[in-house]
């Protein structure tokens, strides 16, 4: 479990480390939220 747990978090940095500015960082999270929405919508 904690071993998930750091994981994730890790990617999460990662993730956030890429984006450098905060318009980047909305960027991703938009992108994320609508990959979401289409894994719903089929």
């Amino acid at each position: 479990m904690n071993t998930r747990i750091v994981l994730a978090l890790a990617l999460m940095l990662a993730t956030l480390a890429g984006c450098n500015t905060v318009e980047g960082i909305g960027r991703d999270i938009s992108g994320g939220a609508n990959a979401v929405r289409g894994w719903f919508s089929h």
